[in-house]
């Protein structure tokens, strides 16, 4: 089975990190009248240019992470390569339709329900049914987190529907999506070394 390049553990490191760090800075320029718990993460770039920038940054570093993490991670199967990396390219595209100050807007919903499918599904596209896979990447795991991810974009509908803690959903949901790469990254890592302690490349 082909190894994981060691670069693929920064790459989907950097994915969480870059996640809760962007949108912090951003709604501290926001100010105190931003809610995280009733208000998406979005909403922080609808406030003129630094708030806007601070999250375009995120999105575009996140994006960046994940297509490199789809690169390196050659255990897994294709298909869910191209989800994630397409997912990591739906998080860049989003940055040119920020949502507006008020109301919905169709181009910003359709790109997010778009990332967030392709996150949530990549996990089960890129199960390797052949026997001694990594534990990430087996179909059982791999399955569990697919359907739980999916469960939370349900959740993420109903809060955004009952103007609830659509702020609170979301960010459960981008979590997951951002830390299992990490977790599969670092299984085949650990899959690849003789003593199952000391990664190789």
């Amino acid at each position: 089975m082909r190894s994981v390049p060691r670069w693929a553990l920064l790459s989907s490191g950097c994915a969480p990190v870059v996640l809760f760090g962007g949108p912090t800075i951003a709604a501290v320029i926001h100010g105190p009248g931003y809610s995280p718990v009733r208000q998406t993460i979005s909403v922080l770039a609808s406030d003129g240019p630094s708030g806007y920038w601070a999250l375009t940054t995120t999105l575009i570093v996140l994006g960046s992470c994940h297509l490199v993490t789809a690169w390196g991670l050659r255990p897994a199967e294709l298909a869910g390569r191209l989800a994630l990396g397409a997912g990591g390219v739906s998080a860049m595209v989003l940055a040119l339709f920020p949502a507006p100050n008020s109301g919905g807007s169709l181009s910003h919903g359709s790109v997010v329900a778009v990332g967030f499918s392709l996150l949530a599904v990549w996990p089960v596209l890129a199960a390797n049914r052949s026997g001694g896979a990594p534990w990430g990447l087996r179909p059982v795991p791999s399955v569990t987190v697919s359907a739980l991810m999916l469960a939370g974009g349900a959740w993420f509908l109903f809060e955004l529907q009952t103007k609830g803690a659509a702020g609170v959903a979301e960010r459960v949901l981008t979590a997951a999506q951002s830390l299992w790469p990490v977790v599969v990254v670092v299984s085949c890592l650990r899959h690849s070394s003789p003593d199952g302690d000391q990664p190789i490349s």
